[in-house]
């Protein structure tokens, strides 16, 4: 069985705490791994993870803010010490190009490893192949900031009691999912009288923002919302003078969005205790969760129709 799941790096936001590492997120899914802004430290919350950096395919970068990019050398480096050869693509803001570079060879390493730039400066789809559409959205934060939603692609799912019961099997099988319908023994067989569709799932990161149109666009309807609640109403002023959100603000975007799940991050230093924040999003949300560091999340799937 594919792996479908949200692994928590780090939650902290700029400061990290004794508890929190700066910020992190895997998101492994199906042959996928997605690693979401890097923070400082990032190679060894890996290994308290008990994952391997070799899961990594892909690797986002929302912005350059040091909490969000200082783990990506360290990242690439590990990936050579692994030997990893396969591509490994990377999205980031295209005005930050002079930043990445930096941090990819900042450092003297044996490099065996392909990093395919995807520099990005608009919004829109940036990647689409036969599993996953990727796109991304520019945020309310002052710099350069994008955030993310991948869309897994809808698949044809068949019914094997079904496929069994008109004598539908090995090479068969192909047959009917490249022609839509098989002759067996003279009886035609047609593919959506045997199938299903699995619609494919969608996961939303949003961090570093004043609430805006763009966050609730890449939350729409999404299974699983990662979204950044750096502080409590308490502290609101704070949130809009420093381009964040509080805990409520994210709630009511996923409110709004329509989303189905929603995960707290991107916490400042101040807070200790996490619950609160749980508190005040459930006033407007009621599925949230706080994300703290290992802490995993499965990947929801929709259901058939």
């Amino acid at each position: 069985m594919s792996v479908r799941d949200l692994i928590i790096l780090g939650c902290a936001s700029q400061q990290p705490t004794r508890l929190r590492n700066q910020g992190g997120y895997l998101l492994r899914w199906n042959t996928e791994g997605f690693l979401f802004d890097p923070g400082e430290g990032t190679q060894r919350q890996f290994i308290f993870a008990e994952v391997s950096p070799t899961a990594v395919t892909r690797i986002f970068i929302s912005h350059f803010h040091g909490d969000h990019c200082l783990g990506l050398g360290s990242m690439i480096m590990r990936l050579n010490l692994d030997g990893v050869t396969r591509p490994i693509h990377c999205y980031f803001p295209k005005s930050g190009m002079a930043y990445f570079d930096r941090l990819c060879t900042g450092t003297i390493f044996n490099n065996r490893t392909t990093i395919v730039k995807h520099p990005i400066s608009e919004n829109g789809v940036v990647e689409e192949d036969d599993n996953f559409t990727i796109e991304a959205a520019f945020l309310d934060h002052g710099v350069d900031n994008i955030g993310w939603r991948i869309t897994e692609k809808n698949r044809q799912r068949f019914f094997k009691e079904k496929l069994a019961e008109k004598g539908i099997r090995g090479p068969n099988v192909k047959e009917l999912i490249q022609k839509g319908q098989i002759e067996i023994d003279g009886k035609i067989t047609y593919a959506k009288d045997v199938s299903y569709t699995q619609e494919g799932s969608i996961f939303s990161y949003v961090v570093d923002t004043r609430p805006c149109a763009a966050a609730i666009k890449l939350a729409q309807d999404a299974d699983l919302v990662l979204c950044e609640s750096t502080y409590l109403t308490a502290q609101e002023d704070l949130a809009h003078d420093h381009y964040h959100m509080t805990a409520k603000q994210a709630a009511l975007i996923a409110k709004t969005a329509g989303a189905k799940n929603l995960v707290l991050t991107h916490f400042s230093a101040r807070y200790l205790d996490l619950e609160p924040f749980v508190t005040e999003a459930k006033k407007e949300f009621a599925n949230v969760d706080v994300a703290d560091d290992f802490k995993r999340f499965v990947m929801p799937k929709r259901k058939m129709h």
